[in-house]
C-alpha cells in the first residue's frame, strides 16, 4: 500500500473538491474502504509512520487512522481505536508546518482528529485551526465543542464505548441532529 493509493481513493482524483460520501453513514462507501483494512491494521502498528517525511505521505496516514477507522469499524468501539494515534500524527504535522502546504479540504482532514477527541482543549484547536479555512468549516468544529463543552464526551459513542448515558445526554440523542 502507499501513500497516493490513499489518496487517489480517498480524494477519488480531486483533492479541492468535498465528496458526499465521507459524511454519510452508507454501506456501499463502507464496503468500497475495505480494501484498507490491512493497510489501517499496517498503520496502527506504525508500519506506515514514514509517510509522516512528507505534507501528502503525512495526510494519506491521518486518513488511514482517523477515517478509515470510521469507515471500517462503523458502529463498534474499534472505530475509534487510532485516534490517538491519529491526533498524535496531526500534531507533528502541523508542527512541521506541513499542513501550510495542503489545499482546504486537505487540511481538513488534518484537523479532524482535534474536531474527533472528547477533549475540551482539542476541541479548542479544532476551532482555531479551521477558522482560515471558512465559516462552514467552523461551523461544524464549533458544533462539535458545544457537544464536548455540554457533556464532556459524544453522547452518541455511549452505548459503542459501554457507557451509561445521563438523562440529559439521551434527551440530547433524540435530537434529529445529535449524532456526528
Amino acid at each position: 500500500m502507499t501513500a497516493d493509493e490513499v489518496l487517489d481513493f480517498w480524494f477519488a482524483g480531486n483533492a479541492g473538491e468535498h465528496r458526499k460520501e465521507w459524511f454519510e453513514k452508507t454501506a456501499a462507501f463502507d464496503a468500497s474502504c475495505a480494501r484498507f483494512a490491512d493497510a489501517l491494521r499496517d498503520a496502527k502498528a506504525g508500519a506506515f509512520d514514514h509517510w509522516t517525511e512528507t505534507p501528502r505521505g503525512a495526510l494519506a496516514l491521518v486518513i488511514l487512522l482517523d477515517q478509515f477507522s470510521r469507515n471500517l469499524h462503523r458502529e463498534s468501539p474499534e472505530a475509534f481505536a487510532a485516534d490517538t494515534k491519529a491526533r498524535d500524527t496531526a500534531r507533528a504535522v502541523i508542527a512541521r508546518g506541513f499542513d501550510r502546504s495542503l489545499g482546504p479540504v486537505e487540511r481538513m482532514f488534518i484537523y479532524l482528529p482535534f474536531e474527533h477527541s472528547e477533549d475540551l482543549a482539542d476541541q479548542d484547536y479544532a476551532v482555531q485551526l479551521y477558522t482560515p479555512l471558512g465559516e462552514e468549516m467552523v461551523r461544524y468544529a464549533a458544533d462539535h465543542r458545544a457537544v464536548i463543552r455540554r457533556f464532556g464526551r459524544f453522547p452518541h459513542r455511549n452505548a459503542l464505548l459501554g457507557r451509561v448515558s445521563t438523562p440529559a445526554e439521551l434527551d440530547y440523542l433524540k435530537q434529529p441532529d445529535a449524532g456526528f
